[in-house]
């Protein structure tokens, strides 16, 4: 039986900075407010995203991965992970700003947490005027420098702030102390992991605990890379109708398609899953006589075994993420 590409209804998570774009801009269907982020395709434990249409509607992507094996995740891949799916894919919407946060490399995570480190990235979708990130360093800091300025709450005078319009692109590698800014809406293509480590949370507290958030003080001073940064930003070609190379890591590769047009990919050869995310306009996907329409803000999982597959689409770009 073809397993045939593969929607998953996404998992929806409150955020104290959550907004309201995901439902808005990217049509996401849903009730609560304050939803920060879409979990596209999961398999963390507990917020596991389950096959939303056809045979295999209802299935979780382990349960798959367990029937599967390497004709869905590609026999290198299946042979490095197993049942567990590498990626966590997410759309992200901060009205608000995060936390200035840190996450553990695989070392520390595996030793800490028995998890994967958290290498990610961000493709910006949009932004409000004057929108930032905070990303690295805008100065030389050293551990005992960075202890001094976190005690005497003067933290964001040496963290990097970076304005963002949509197209840009960031590679966060584990280490990299980072926050989203309010007014940005992103793509997020990380390892499967949840841990992050809160250094500096703006002394706010949750409406819905009545608390502050719990900060890793301790825990982050560890993980923390110091190491200083001329840019940030992540530049790359913008060929229409072609893959064009964004960010390839040890961790994941992604690649931006801007189409205009039917294109085909070839996709034999890669030996992993392909996964597709539609951050502007909308485009088809076809294999063999499936049609999947692929509209702003979803998410498709093509497997291993699909070696050939066309896109269409009068103006679309499209996150092409492979392992």
């Amino acid at each position: 039986m073809q397993i045939g590409p593969l929607k998953f209804d996404p998992v929806f998570c409150y955020r104290i900075w959550g907004g309201e774009k995901l439902k808005t801009l990217l049509k996401k269907d849903y009730q609560d407010t304050s939803i920060g982020e879409s979990w596209e395709i999961s398999a963390v434990d507990g917020f596991e995203t389950r096959v939303s249409e056809g045979p295999h509607s209802g299935s979780t992507l382990t349960q798959l991965i367990e029937r599967f094996k390497g004709d869905l995740l590609g026999e290198k891949v299946y042979k490095d992970f197993g049942t567990e799916f590498p990626l966590l894919i997410k759309y992200i919407d901060a009205a608000r700003p995060l936390s200035i946060q840190v996450h553990p490399s695989d070392e520390l995570a595996r030793e800490r947490h028995d998890s994967f480190g958290k290498n990610e990235m961000w493709y910006i979708m949009g932004a409000d005027e004057g929108a930032e990130l905070i990303i690295g360093f805008n100065q030389d800091v050293n551990g005992d420098q960075y202890e001094i300025l976190l005690q005497n709450n003067d933290l964001m005078k040496v963290m990097n702030a970076q304005n963002v319009r949509a197209g840009d692109a960031f590679y966060i590698p584990t280490g990299r102390v980072h926050a989203i800014g309010a007014g940005v809406l992103l793509a997020e293509i990380q390892q499967t992991s949840d841990v992050t480590y809160r250094i500096y949370d703006y002394d706010r507290v949750d409406s819905k605990t009545g608390q502050k958030r719990e900060l890793h003080t301790e825990q982050a001073k560890d993980a923390i890379d110091f190491e200083l940064h001329e840019s940030y930003r992540t530049e790359y070609p913008q060929n229409a109708n072609s893959a064009n190379q964004l960010i390839h890591s040890p961790y994941f590769k992604t690649d931006i398609l801007i189409l205009d047009r039917r294109m085909e990919r070839d996709l034999s050869g890669r030996d992993s899953f392909v996964i597709y995310m539609c951050v502007e306009g909308d485009a088809e996907l076809y294999v063999n006589d499936m049609v999947f329409a692929l509209k702003l803000g979803e998410t498709i999982l093509v497997p291993a075994e699909c070696e050939k597959i066309h896109l269409n689409s009068d103006g679309c770009r499209l996150l092409e993420v492979y392992m």
